[in-house]
């Protein structure tokens, strides 16, 4: 069975893909691959260099991640192209490890951590989804302790759809404005009527 795994910046993607991880499920992170995707050399990484210029490089020449993250989300016409550059190399790499486990492991539990489902063609690669939840207060305060200023957070926060939309989505939902313990509990029960399904569908 693959299920989707998405929720705002802040929300604890994160601690939830891990506790899920840790329980059995392979995850498979669409940031790590949008990291891995735009490592100097690889494709993705020379077409940024054309749009953006070598000055979001830094002197390793790999991306400055914030340098860029300043430009697209000040201008959301560039983070369209940005995402036009990234989006495709992301979902190929994905393809191709979604394949190699499901190869090995015919029935496993893949959760794809996808930061973006319900924006984009990637909620069509998925069975079911879970949205992580968490008020936007708690994403504020979690994204100004990651050293943003107000107006930053807030900006990152804006470039994806509202929570409220990406709940219309959700056949499962971790509230986790609470703590380790209770997301945990969540997660455990969750992943219990997720094998059940793949049972059920075997």
């Amino acid at each position: 069975m693959i299920v989707g795994l998405t929720g705002g910046i802040a929300t604890g993607k994160s601690t939830v893909s891990a506790l899920f991880r840790k329980l059995g499920a392979h995850i498979i992170d669409f940031d790590e691959l949008a990291h891995m995707v735009i490592e100097p050399g690889r494709p993705a990484w020379r077409e940024i260099i054309r749009q953006f210029g070598p000055a979001v490089l830094n002197p390793d020449q790999t991306v400055d991640r914030q340098k860029l993250g300043r430009i697209v989300f000040n201008h959301p016409d560039r983070l369209t192209g940005l995402n036009r550059i990234v989006h495709p190399a992301v979902f190929a790499a994905d393809r191709e490890i979604t394949a190699g486990i499901l190869e090995k492991e015919p029935r496993a539990l893949i959760i794809k951590d996808v930061p973006l489902l319900t924006e984009t063609a990637a909620r069509e690669m998925v069975e079911k989804v879970i949205v992580v939840y968490a008020s936007p207060e708690v994403q504020m305060q979690r994204m100004l302790g990651r050293g943003f200023n107000r107006e930053e957070a807030q900006k990152r926060i804006d470039a994806q759809d509202p929570l409220s939309e990406k709940l219309k989505f959700a056949d499962y939902v971790v509230y986790n404005d609470g703590s380790l313990e209770e997301t945990e509990r969540q997660v455990k029960e969750i992943y219990g009527r997720l094998q059940a399904d793949a049972g059920r569908k075997a």
